[in-house]
């Protein structure tokens, strides 16, 4: 699954073409590495959001191309 809708299906960013300005910006890190938006994330990535105030470390633990309010936190694991 592309990045950028990973991030929206996750609901760590709320809008997809705000994940796309975010990546385009620079602001998505993807194991070490800055990503672009086309990235393929697998199980096991970590995913540095340094948006706002507050950077986000989240830990990929499932990839589903749907999810509900109340198990889309059940995709990741926040590191810090």
């Amino acid at each position: 699954m592309r990045l950028d809708k990973y991030l929206k299906v996750t609901r760590l960013i709320k809008r997809r073409t705000v994940a796309n300005d975010a990546c385009d910006a620079e602001k998505i890190v993807v194991n070490g590495k800055v990503a672009r938006a086309s990235y393929d994330v697998k199980v096991g990535d970590v995913i540095e959001i340094n948006m706002g105030a507050h950077p986000l470390k989240v830990k990929v633990l499932s990839v589903s191309e749907y999810a509900t309010k109340e198990n889309a936190a059940d995709n990741y694991q926040v590191i810090e």
